[in-house]
């Protein structure tokens, strides 16, 4: 029987460009936040699980496992340190690998953490890489980057369910409010649906403001089993629920594109699990790292009906003192997208809102979701955490 599972320490560095500081330091010091705030000496860690896209390009090293695990100062005492790769998707792929070890009896104390450095490459060697996350042979040889590929994903998502421009703008211009009062978000600053709209074309629909930053920056969470929570926090957050689904890697096989099914049959399944509803969620932190994924994700986790994503952002529903609060850290669009980290900082900046630590508050949160997707779909991660033991 698998066991109940807690969050209780949460670490991150701020996300942005970091030229002075190397990825060791990065995801050592998120680490060592995570530690502190549980409490947890380097003696106690039974297992490590580090959430990385790309290192092999981005700073032209492998084996990274290896090498948290070492300059963590852990290598000496033999704890095992696995890599997890799942393009975007790395770091909430990463947190799942912790919580399921956990459940499992297997460990009692597990680090998940995800880390990347993006910024030290050129434009054009930054973009190859993250091409990697689609179909090479069939997608990014034909000219299908990425932006492109989630430009065809807006492109269809106006035709069929008449989605409009000023309706992604508006999900930039919340994100960016939400960022203001984070501080370690990349971007704290608001803009204007007219300023989105006034930034080149990436990828028609797609504008610049459009797209979530390259940066660097770590983020790192410790598990224990839920019955010991107490030894360790005052405020423990428990994981209701953890789920993964997959979807073919090109979008073109797809079904339907403007629905990414890896979500909704992770979100279901999830919500089964935690026996909740998505009217029960208090907020979400989902994958905007270009505005028309959180207009997907408003729709795929069943907060909106399939082409309302839009008009739910517009009307309000997604802001902090709306229905259902979507990105109160300001998302990936203002925190940052250093890829292999986002997984676990949308459970660090959930596990602070279930406390009442975040700094831009949900009032009275008690149930959130995190939504984490890698490439333009093929992975995603939904986890279901509350501030109450449900069994």
């Amino acid at each position: 029987m698998l066991r109940d599972v807690a969050v209780v320490g949460v670490g991150q560095t701020s996300f942005g460009e970091h030229w002075e500081r190397s990825f060791r330091d990065l995801f050592v010091t998120a680490g060592v936040r995570a530690l502190e705030d549980a409490g947890v000496g380097g003696d106690e860690i039974d297992a490590m699980y580090g959430g990385n896209m790309s290192a092999g390009q981005f700073i032209r090293q492998e084996h990274v496992a290896a090498l948290i695990a070492d300059y963590a100062g852990l290598a000496t005492e033999g704890v095992p340190a696995t890599r997890v790769e799942a393009a975007d998707a790395s770091g909430g792929l990463a947190f799942r690998q912790a919580v399921l070890d956990v459940a499992s009896g297997a460990s009692d104390v597990v680090v998940a953490s995800g880390v990347e450095k993006m910024t030290d490459l050129g434009n054009d060697e930054t973009n190859d890489a993250l091409a990697g996350s689609a179909d090479r042979e069939w997608e990014v040889f034909g000219g299908g980057n990425v932006a492109a590929l989630y430009a065809m994903i807006a492109g269809a998502h106006m035709d069929r369910h008449g989605t409009t421009r000023r309706e992604l703008s508006e999900v930039a211009v919340k994100n960016h409010e939400h960022a203001t009062e984070n501080e370690y978000a990349q971007y704290t600053n608001e803009i204007t649906a007219e300023l989105v709209e006034s930034t080149p074309y990436v990828s028609e629909p797609l504008r610049a403001f459009d797209c979530s930053p390259a940066s660097d920056g770590a983020a790192a969470v410790v598990v224990v089993p839920a019955e010991r929570a107490d030894d360790y926090s005052d405020k423990p957050v428990y994981v209701e629920a953890t789920q993964q689904g997959s979807d073919s890697l090109t979008v073109h096989d797809r079904r339907d594109i403007t629905t990414l099914e890896a979500t909704k049959r992770a979100a279901e399944r999830a919500y089964e699990d935690a026996n909740v509803a998505p009217g029960d969620v208090d907020l979400a932190e989902v994958h905007d790292s270009y505005t028309v994924g959180e207009i997907l994700a408003v729709e795929d986790l069943g907060f909106a009906e399939k082409g309302e994503g839009g008009s739910f952002i517009v009307d309000g529903h997604g802001s902090v003192d709306g229905r259902t609060p979507v990105n109160p850290s300001g998302g990936l669009k203002a925190c940052g997208h250093p890829l292999g980290a986002t997984g676990v900082r949308q459970v660090v900046d959930a596990t602070r809102q279930l406390r009442g630590e975040a700094g831009t508050q949900v009032e009275d949160a008690s149930v959130a979701v995190t939504q984490n997707v890698g490439g333009t779909g093929g992975t995603a991660v939904v986890n279901v955490l509350s501030d109450r033991r449900s069994s």
